[in-house]
């Protein structure tokens, strides 16, 4: 009888052994879970409009953010917002990620000065970085910002290519992507028409010819292009939560009903709607890396500084039938993968 229980023990214990291995194997292949927040910057605490890529001669993937002054509280207005250089953090899986420096750009032609929501590729062995640049430190938003082209050999040291001859003097957020033939396309806000998304088209990622409106609606800002699942895709900050928008062709596109990340996650940093993403898409799954104001929820946080910090957070996309969704709650493995 004894050795009867014994063994029953015994063959328990093997099976929930047998059950943990399989568990871990599993999480491996899914990649590693990923803390939220995923980032918080330890310099201004205000990081935001994450752009992630890898670095091909580190051997590691690189975050480059807007960087806010969150923990400044003695400024007017929106100036906490002004007066910052690009912050870059870095990763071996695109899960955990650790702050590196800031970017070296060395375009500064007034005395303060403005780096916002960079828009980074890779071509030929060159990166490219689309920047908004604006030129000097504002109490409020009625003020020129323009989109800068520089390149650089390590994502680090940037080189000043051109200050491109968009819309007009108040345009941010750029995205490019290669067209089907060949050419390249940037998408970005023009504030001056309700904040309404256009684009421009180039043959060589130097010479731009500006386009007009890419989306029927008002579109939003930070716009995000990637393709996924035999489609393109549009991500775009609607203030509400991140709209999306499909397309076959990338010159027609179709909005989805709702948006993802809008409804507050449960996470820490989290309890909030999603803002101006990334999509990282790497081995058929796709990340998104988009930004949070944990302080902002109803009723909002008594501290200014905590109304003003931001963390960058990371989920994973789904898509069924068509429609792209987004369980911000669900725990995310990421396993980015060597480009």
């Amino acid at each position: 009888m004894e050795q009867t229980k014994i063994f029953k023990i015994l063959s328990i214990l093997l099976l929930a052994m047998l059950l943990c291995d399989n568990l871990v194997a599993q999480n491996n292949k899914q990649g590693k879970l990923a803390p939220k927040p995923a980032f918080r910057d330890p310099v201004y605490d205000g990081a935001a409009d994450p752009v992630v890529i890898w670095n091909k001669g580190e051997k590691k993937w690189f975050m480059f953010y807007t960087n806010r002054r969150a923990k400044d509280t003695t400024i007017s207005g929106v100036e906490w917002v002004h007066g910052t250089r690009i912050g870059i953090a870095e990763s071996k899986d695109g899960a955990t990620w650790k702050y590196r420096d800031t970017a070296d750009i060395q375009y500064r032609p007034t005395a303060g000065y403005t780096h916002w929501a960079p828009e980074i590729i890779e071509h030929k062995g060159l990166y490219h970085m689309y920047l908004t640049y604006v030129p000097g430190v504002f109490s409020d938003w009625n003020h020129p910002r323009n989109i800068l082209h520089l390149t650089s050999k390590n994502l680090l040291s940037w080189k000043y290519e051109s200050t491109l001859k968009l819309a007009n003097d108040k345009v941010i957020d750029a995205c490019v992507m290669p067209m089907p033939d060949g050419s390249w396309r940037m998408w970005y806000n023009n504030e001056r028409d309700r904040k309404s998304v256009y684009y421009a088209d180039s043959k060589d990622l130097y010479n731009w010819t500006d386009g007009k409106k890419a989306i029927a609606d008002q579109g939003g800002e930070g716009p995000k292009v990637f393709k996924w699942k035999g489609k393109y895709w549009m991500i775009t900050d609607v203030w509400k939560g991140l709209a999306v928008y499909s397309s076959v062709d990338m010159q027609n596109w179709t909005r989805q009903p709702g948006q993802i990340l809008q409804t507050p996650g449960t996470g820490p940093d989290d309890g909030v709607i999603g803002g101006h993403a990334d999509v990282v898409v790497n081995n058929n799954r796709a990340y998104i890396y988009y930004f949070t104001h944990p302080g902002r929820t109803t009723p909002p946080a008594s501290s200014q500084y905590q109304r003003q910090r931001s963390s960058i957070q990371v989920a994973e996309l789904k898509e069924e039938n068509g429609v792209i969704s987004c369980d911000r709650n669900a725990p995310t493995y990421v396993n980015l993968k060597a480009n």
